[in-house]
């Protein structure tokens, strides 16, 4: 049977007198903690003759992403001079993430530390707004449930480093909130901004445009509603298309942002017969742990994308999960960046958030702190030990 949808945010009702922090607060104290303790991981694993912890933050796409907010977008492919071969370029990064980055190096001199404060500040609005989603589909304790599963999931490492995914991760949930509450023009414009930080806003800009049909469908939109409705999806809709456009305008090849993809990180497409391939791989003849560990995440977020999909969670979450699901397992690209580009799809976090939030509360908390522990030393080995690129 499809649950009832009720709208109520009911995230304000009076609290249990107990935990002195609550609602909103407490969210954001689940956050700080795992932040902390994920720095605590990073400080105690980094080998001594290292990188710095705030070089760790810095490393490998952040330094594409502080580039283009220094430097700009160039305006044609890139050549290795030495053979010739295409390279990638900045134009492969969506700019909303080095605009902000840019606009707040006006107020904090370091481009190094505006970059991560916007992560910093973007998890943690996730977050709370995380929080206010889960209490409107059920209440609050999958509102817990859902911050401590996003917050320390095992690359959730990259909502503290110079990375898109906690500024996307902001947008992309508060768009869902704004579409569940059928505030479809806000959700719109906060679709167009994740459209300017990921392609994968495509996916989020399909969820607004089904929430909003249906509110169309039911008559709940209707006069002005109905118009809000149709321009909040068409703003959203129009964000990457843009992007993807002014790409290749600049560079004189329509396709030009798919090929600066492929040739620079080996990104295409390919309707994930890479991932089955590597699937196989590593079940078969695994090569190390790291190996092994991100097959079984994989196997693991399949399951719970299945199980989401099962329990008829609300259909545009749905939607937004299963397509930016698909668009991380059916393309080519480094293994071992699949978990980090996990992080906002959400719907993989639904079937255990919905199993802590039904689970006696002293149960919940230990199987969450269990999860947690893992999770956030996970995303600490992946930026010290582990020496490639996530």
């Amino acid at each position: 049977m499809i649950e009832s949808v009720d709208r109520t945010d009911t995230s304000a009702a009076p609290a249990k007198r107990g935990f002195p922090i609550n609602g909103p607060w407490l969210a954001l104290l689940i956050y700080l903690a795992t932040r902390v303790a994920q720095l605590g991981f990073i400080a105690w694993m980094a080998p001594a003759n290292g990188p710095s912890i705030k070089g760790r933050l810095l490393a490998w796409d952040g330094g594409w992403f502080i580039r283009v907010a220094t430097e700009g977008y160039p305006h044609t492919y890139t050549y290795d001079p030495n053979n010739g071969q295409m390279l990638g370029n900045g134009l492969a990064f969506f700019p909303l993430y080095p605009a902000l980055i840019h606009a707040v190096h006006w107020v904090v001199p370091s481009y190094d530390w505006a970059a991560i404060g916007i992560s910093w500040v973007a998890a943690g609005a996730a977050s709370v707004l995380l929080y206010r989603f889960g209490t409107a589909l059920r209440d609050r304790r999958l509102g817990y449930a859902l911050v401590v599963l996003f917050c320390a999931q095992p690359m959730s490492v990259v909502l503290s480093m110079a990375y898109s995914e906690a500024l996307f991760s902001a947008l992309v949930i508060a768009a869902l909130y704004a579409a569940y509450r059928e505030k479809f023009l806000i959700a719109g414009l906060l679709g167009l901004g994740a459209g300017l930080c990921r392609p994968t806003g495509l996916a989020l800009a399909l969820a607004i445009a089904v929430a909003a049909g249906m509110a169309l469908r039911s008559g709940r939109a209707s006069g002005p509603a109905a118009w809000r409705a149709v321009a909040g999806s068409a703003l959203a809709l129009a964000s990457v298309p843009a992007y993807l456009t002014w790409v290749g305008a600049r560079v004189g090849d329509l396709g030009a942002w798919f090929t600066i993809q492929t040739a620079g990180w080996g990104t295409t497409f390919d309707w994930g017969a890479s991932t089955r391939d590597f699937l196989a791989t590593a079940f078969h003849q695994g090569n190390g742990w790291v190996q092994m560990s991100v097959a079984f995440i994989l196997v693991a977020a399949t399951v719970a994308v299945v199980l989401a999909v099962m329990r008829r969670t609300w259909l545009p979450l749905i939607v937004y999960g299963l397509l930016s699901f698909a668009l991380v397992v059916g393309q080519a690209g480094y293994y071992h960046s699949k978990p980090r580009l996990m992080i906002p799809v959400l719907l993989t976090l639904i079937p255990a958030g919905y199993a802590a939030a039904r689970a006696k509360p002293r149960t919940a908390v230990l199987a969450l702190t269990a999860y947690a522990a893992f999770g956030l030393w996970y995303g600490a080995y992946m930026i010290t030990v582990w020496q490639y690129t996530i």
